[in-house]
Parts: C-alpha cells; sequence; structure tokens
C-alpha cells in the first residue's frame, strides 16, 4: 500500500496489476483497499455512462447504478435492499446536478448498501472530469488532463432517531500534460485523501447532508491541490527561473552596469 500510494495515478494501474501478480494471496485486500482512476461503462438499457468501482463490484462483475444490473450478467450479484435502492436512484439524480454545476460535464455514479454489521448505510459518490475532451477552446496548453474523485460516507443514527453521525473519506486523483513549443512537454499527477466526521440533524434529509459534507470536502480538496501541487510546483519553478518580466529588468539593469564600466574605462 505504500508503495501504491507513492506512484502516480497515471501508473497506478500497472503498478497493481504488477503487486497482484507478485502476491496473489493478498488480491482481495490489494484491490478492496487501494484506489485507481475511475473506469467507465455503458448501461444500455438506459443508455447512459457509469463509474465502476470495488462498491459496486461483484466478483468480475459490475452492477449499473441507473438499471441494478450486472455487467457481466452475474443472476446472485449483491443487492441492496428497496429503501436504500430508492435513496440510490434519488442520489444519483442530485448528484447528477451537482457535477453539472460544479464540474460542468463529466460523468457522477452513486452506489448505496447496507455495511455487515447492518447499521445504518454507506455510500459511495463517484465523479470523474476528463479535460481532454473539452473540444471548446478552454483547455488552453492542457493536453490531457483527468479529475477522478471518490467519496465514501458512513452514516449511522444516533438514538434519539434526530441525529445521524456522518464519517466521509474522499480521495481525489488529479493527472495533467501541458505541451507547448516554447517550454516543452510538462506532467504533473498525485493523488490526496482527507477525512471528516460531523453529527447533524436528520431534519434536512440524508440527501442534503451527504452533499453538504461532499461539497464542503470538494473545497477543501481542490485548495489543498492548489497549494501544495501547483503552488509548490511554481515555487520550484520559480526559483530555477524567474519569470520573464523579472528576467529582462535585471537583464536591462546589468546591461546598464557594464556599459557604465566602459565608458568610465575608456575616460
Amino acid at each position: 500500500m505504500d508503495l501504491l500510494r507513492r506512484m502516480p495515478p497515471s501508473l497506478s494501474q500497472q503498478a497493481l496489476n504488477s503487486l497482484l501478480a507478485l502476491l496473489p494471496a493478498h488480491s482481495s485486500e490489494l484491490l478492496s483497499q487501494s484506489d485507481q482512476p475511475l473506469q467507465v461503462a455503458w448501461d444500455e438499457e438506459h443508455d447512459k455512462l457509469y463509474l465502476l468501482c470495488d462498491y459496486n463490484r461483484d466478483g468480475d462483475s459490475y452492477r449499473s447504478p441507473w438499471s441494478s444490473i450486472y455487467k457481466p450478467e452475474l443472476e446472485d450479484g449483491v443487492q441492496p435492499s428497496a429503501e436504500l435502492r430508492t435513496l440510490e436512484q434519488e442520489a444519483n439524480e442530485v448528484f447528477s446536478i451537482y457535477r453539472d454545476q460544479y464540474y460542468e460535464g463529466g460523468i457522477s455514479s452513486v452506489y448505496v448498501w447496507e455495511p455487515e454489521d447492518g447499521k445504518g448505510f454507506a455510500a459511495c459518490v463517484l465523479i470523474k472530469k476528463d479535460g481532454s475532451d473539452s473540444g471548446d477552446g478552454r483547455r488552453g496548453l492542457l493536453q490531457e488532463g483527468s479529475w477522478d474523485a471518490i467519496h465514501v460516507i458512513e452514516v449511522r443514527q444516533d438514538q434519539d432517531r434526530q441525529h445521524g453521525h456522518y464519517c466521509l473519506t474522499s480521495t481525489v486523483m488529479l493527472a495533467l500534460t501541458t505541451a507547448d513549443q516554447t517550454s516543452g512537454p510538462f506532467s504533473l499527477s498525485g493523488s490526496i485523501t482527507r477525512q471528516m466526521e460531523s453529527n447533524l440533524s436528520l431534519e434536512p434529509g440524508h440527501l442534503c447532508n451527504m452533499g453538504r459534507l461532499i461539497e464542503e470536502m470538494e473545497s477543501k480538496l481542490r485548495n489543498g491541490l492548489d497549494q501544495v501541487y501547483f503552488g509548490k510546483t511554481k515555487e520550484v519553478v520559480f526559483t530555477l527561473r524567474g519569470p520573464m518580466g523579472a528576467m529582462s529588468s535585471a537583464s536591462q539593469s546589468l546591461q546598464q552596469r557594464i556599459a557604465s564600466d566602459i565608458s568610465r574605462s575608456r575616460s
């Protein structure tokens, strides 16, 4: 797991396959605990895309959040209860709107299930945005780019049935590549994981509480990525190579000093 956490997201699948070949006895543990860039599948019945992860997998089949059908077909695949299935369908509609408003596209999927202890429920909210397929002129120098967000939330209802305990674990994997003739190719990738817990009133409903927590967490993750990855990268680059304006001023100052020294030596 330490090795996988230190691999860039673009190579994480290759690293996982290598570890599975070396450690077949630990395959289930590696698959359940390692976060991989989200894969996409197609629900033919509802004509919609959905995302694959360990939380909708049963064996080698994956369940669609739209039709709740496994692909490849699996007769005895695990299904949520009728109550949780209704919550899952509502959550997919709600977070589809959330994704459109915040990401302006992409793919989202929500899966809900009952924990092994039978207390409360758990949900996984997946969001994937591929910046490589924009085609609207807003990419700038971005050649390839992807954002994969995985939010796993566990909900426990208090004894008073008026408050719920929410535990949210979020992981974001970011990968981007730029190409420019002036600066040359540049690649940046990494992942960040954070966790938060909160006791909230059940009056607004589970979906409202889950949405508010995920919205707050994503804001923190974006700020963290901006400071850790982009901020640190900018600091390193500007240390090695100053901005063009500063370099120009320094060059002019140096030229003036040399010209002044030459004039004094001639006089």
